[in-house]
């Protein structure tokens, strides 16, 4: 199977998926014969710089052997800077301009940066720097204010759980919601890590038709009936039974960000069918029905048995706590104490 990431790489403007105002303005600069000297392309892992640079290489017709793509976690020192330098006074082979993207510039060293800051300083007019990041703190002032900077927004759940549906199907495969749903929430905003396990996921089933169930068995993620024991001990108030699926859990190797989020998620959606009947409709759209049995058995619980503002406020603290813990379990176990007491 060729890597979905790869086969899926959006080629042109229109192909590029939530990022509109990047997209809006690049083509804007490119259609009014304005392009910048530099570019600096910052957001997290998978959200499409490397493409996006690509495109607008190609939209300023240069061709591939005017295309330079360096990777500057190993590239990083002077010398390789000084090199480029070099190279960068030669004029491009058949193209009006030559275009260097330069990949995780945050890497390079301070000696690095100097030099490439003299090279940004005095542009030939032939050459076009896009400089991409994934951590932009690490990146000179004085070398951003010598760019036009795009800030990349990370895809939210839904955008790509609908991306992934729709690549499945391309590709001969039917997902359930609760699939995509979870492929997507795997991904963490990344689009080449969600297609990344929906590969893993497709080459790893004998099934055209893939089930939540399927994806969590293939990619180790909780399993929902954990999730909805732990939601009901909650509710219930039972500290006992709660602790102790958290201990399955961390035994299983499950990471606990992700049983958190989960629980999160699904304790929000009961909430929402509690309060408003009109949230019905978009919950069911997003969950498999297994789980929609679930929420709405949950959400029709007296009072005394309700998911509360309280119990997601505590549980919501805990989440931003698991990832700095040093035990990995304390801050929900601390949540299911305090929520049951």
């Amino acid at each position: 199977m060729p890597v979905l990431y790869r086969t899926y790489r959006p080629a042109k403007w229109s192909e590029v998926i939530g990022q509109d105002s990047v997209v809006n303005t690049l083509k804007d600069s490119v259609e009014n014969g304005k392009p910048s000297h530099a570019y600096l392309f910052s957001g997290s892992r998978g959200t499409g710089k490397t493409s996006v640079a690509r495109i607008l290489a190609k939209a300023l017709k240069t061709a591939d052997e005017d295309v330079y793509e360096i990777d500057a976690a190993s590239n990083r020192g002077i010398d390789d800077i000084r090199e480029l330098r070099e190279h960068v006074s030669v004029m491009p082979f058949s193209s009006p301009f030559k275009v260097y993207i330069i990949d995780e510039v945050h890497m390079l060293s301070k000696d690095a940066w100097n030099a490439l800051l003299k090279t940004l300083e005095e542009p030939p007019k032939h050459v076009i720097f896009i400089l991409a990041t994934t951590e932009i703190d690490k990146v000179p002032d004085t070398i951003i204010s010598r760019c036009q900077t795009f800030s990349f927004r990370k895809p939210s759940r839904e955008v790509i759980r609908k991306h992934i549906a729709v690549i499945a199907k391309k590709e001969g495969y039917d997902l359930d919601a609760g699939a995509s749903d979870l492929i997507a929430l795997l991904g963490d905003g990344s689009f080449r890590d969600a297609l990344g396990m929906l590969e893993k996921v497709i080459s790893s089933s004998a099934d055209k038709k893939l089930t939540r169930a399927e994806v969590e068995v293939i990619t180790g993620a909780p399993r929902a009936g954990l999730v909805n024991s732990f939601i009901e001990a909650l509710m219930a108030k039972n500290a006992d039974q709660a602790l102790n699926i958290i201990s399955e859990t961390e035994k299983s190797g499950v990471s606990m960000s992700t049983f958190s989020t989960l629980v999160l998620e699904k304790m929000r959606f009961i909430l929402l069918i509690q309060h408003s009947a009109s949230s019905v409709a978009s919950v069911k759209e997003r969950v498999s029905d297994d789980d929609w049995a679930f929420i709405e058995v949950q959400a029709d619980k007296s009072a005394t048995a309700a998911v509360t503002p309280a119990m997601l406020s505590v549980l919501l603290s805990t989440a931003d706590g698991i990832g700095r813990a040093r035990i990995e379990t304390l801050p929900l176990e601390l949540a299911v104490v305090e929520i049951c007491k």
